[in-house]
């Protein structure tokens, strides 16, 4: 065994891998850092305010269709906040998609009002074919899909709707997730992650031209849009990741709005997590295989960026995987340490710094929106230490099989059930 890894150490695969392993991260949190700084000055100063001014009869008809599986507990206090919004007369689409629990009749108690319909699907077919069932019955020319534990801000569509009425092109704007069950550590975790990881990198996605993904918590599409892609993506693990590609392989425009937030709940323990981002890294991978023929054409070069940083980062996994195996097994047989130590060295402190720097900038950009992001980057240096662990395990786990099986079944379980 050790004349195996001595063997593989004199390789110049293994330097490859020591030097792409150390400096991705490196320039991944400065590159992010910076096109993210660059977008919200182009477009989230005080001056760009008038952009929004929208008159109230210029305003386009709007559906709201939220997709349902098992969520009695939650579903009416959702629909109290989604009839406050400051819209005028959306209609709400109550999908049910297979429940086994009272959603549908803690659904039904909001009949009374006219706005309200409510569909009771007995097959649990999948969020996406919830949402395309939902479809037939919306008749707004706009489309806000909001999962099922997500409150939206009163004024969420009145940010989000001018991007419409000014890019004739825009198919979708996704809104600023904001957590909002931060009693634990992980909630508190996960709130800085998504500003300072997932609103940070769509700030910097735009700079690159496209859009890895809209977030599924909140978004809302032009109609006409996501009929000519065919509706959502229904035999995907994410069929927000999916969809967005499907857009963006047509030349539809994406945009991130930070002034429209809504609050969600996250995974509150380990086990959730780790099955809400293993959903999320095979999803991943099973995009980037159905999309590999975007580099047959130059006409799909926007998309490039955003491709080769997902490798990327997939690589990058691989080899912090590989390379703390092969530590902690040198140390477990007294052989001369090799590969990446888990243990925070010089370099990995420089590491953990430019991972606290990207945090700090996403944090500073959305406490405008959310001031209590600010309190919980007290905690971002957890962030690295149970993130990347855990996600660098579950990417290496997840994605073979989303590259083998670029397809399958859309079937889902509410997360919270399983705490």
């Amino acid at each position: 065994m050790l004349g195996l890894i001595q063997s593989f150490a004199d390789h110049p695969v293994y330097d490859v891998m020591m030097v792409f392993f150390a400096m991705y991260p490196l320039f991944t949190s400065i590159m992010w850092a910076v096109t993210a700084i660059i977008s919200a000055f182009r477009r989230e100063r005080s001056s760009k305010l008038d952009f929004y001014e929208v008159p109230e009869e210029a305003l386009p008809s709007i559906s709201v269709v939220i997709p349902a599986h098992s969520e009695g507990r939650i579903i009416a206090s959702t629909l109290e906040r989604i009839l406050e919004l400051d819209y005028p007369d959306p209609q709400v689409i109550v999908i049910s998609d297979g429940s086994d629990d009272d959603t549908v009749e803690k659904a039904h108690a909001f009949l009374t009002d006219e706005r309200v319909t409510v569909i009771d699907k007995r097959v649990n077919e999948g969020k996406a074919m919830a949402i395309n069932d939902a479809m037939v019955f919306a008749s707004g020319e706009l489309v806000l899909v909001m999962d099922a534990d997500a409150y939206p801000e009163p004024d969420a569509l009145r940010w989000m709707v001018p991007h419409f009425i000014r890019n004739p092109r825009l198919a979708v704007v996704t809104g600023n997730p904001r957590v909002r069950n931060t009693d634990r550590l992980l909630g508190k975790i996960q709130a800085v992650e998504f500003s300072s990881i997932i609103s940070l990198l769509k700030r910097a996605q735009v700079v690159w031209g496209r859009i890895m993904t809209v977030s599924g918590v909140m978004a809302l599409y032009r109609k006409s849009a996501l009929q000519d892609v065919g509706l959502f993506v229904h035999d995907c693990a994410t069929e927000d990741i999916a969809t967005s590609w499907e857009f963006q392989r047509k030349f539809y425009d994406i945009r991130y709005e930070p002034h429209a937030m809504a609050r969600m709940q996250v995974p509150p323990g380990l086990r959730s997590l780790w099955n809400q981002r293993l959903r999320w890294a095979r999803g991943l991978a099973q995009v980037l295989r159905r999309n590999v023929d975007i580099w047959k054409s130059w006409k799909n070069r926007r998309l490039f960026p955003v491709y080769v940083e997902a490798v990327l980062s997939i690589a990058w996994a691989y080899c912090f995987v590989i390379l703390t195996s092969i530590w902690i097994l040198s140390w477990v047989l007294g052989a001369p340490l090799l590969g990446a130590t888990p243990v925070p060295t010089w370099w990995g402190m420089l590491i953990g710094t430019a991972a606290l720097f990207q945090l700090l900038v996403g944090v500073l950009m959305d406490r405008r929106y959310d001031p209590s992001v600010t309190k919980y980057y007290l905690w971002a240096a957890l962030y690295p230490l149970i993130y990347w662990i855990q996600m660098s395990i579950i990417t290496v786990i997840a994605t073979p099989s989303g590259i083998l099986r670029p397809k399958g079944p859309g079937t889902w379980r509410t997360p919270r059930t399983s705490e």
